[in-house]
């Protein structure tokens, strides 16, 4: 798992204090990407945001965490889950988003390069594992048409 902490400042929110979705999206990308790097040990290109929800917003100066980790590896992509929190100051920390995103790992020359499979092991892993093959075969639908 892939950690990941930020503290929202001025250049991060809106009119209202509150988190720019896209800096959110950013930092997402970001965590994801060092996860699926360290699975791969090779460079990684986004290739895919599946799947993004807000549940709730943050504010200035509260502190965001990132928390990465591999849920499917096929021959050339990974699909990482990064889920984010805040952990405010006076209260218990609360999810504020879910993303699912797919990268595709690179050899030397640019090109999808074969990555290690990830074998899930725990009960959760496998729930996600097979909940992963269900947005793979989604994505591969919308693509073909």
């Amino acid at each position: 798992m892939t950690i990941q902490v930020e503290v929202v400042r001025m250049p991060h929110v809106n009119g209202s204090s509150r988190l720019f979705g896209g800096q959110l999206m950013a930092w997402i990308d970001s965590c994801a990407a060092v996860e699926a790097r360290r699975h791969c040990k090779k460079r990684v290109v986004t290739a895919n945001v599946d799947n993004l929800e807000f549940y709730q917003s943050a504010g200035l100066n509260e502190i965001v965490r990132l928390e990465a980790r591999l849920t499917w590896t096929g021959r050339t992509s990974m699909e990482v889950r990064v889920d984010s929190f805040v952990e405010p100051l006076t209260s218990e920390e609360r999810l504020i988003n879910r993303a699912f995103l797919v990268f595709v790992a690179l050899d030397e020359e640019g090109k999808p390069s074969p990555v290690p499979a990830f074998v899930p092991r725990t009960e959760e892993e496998k729930t996600e594992w097979a909940e992963a093959e269900e947005r793979r075969q989604i994505r591969l639908e919308r693509r073909l048409k």
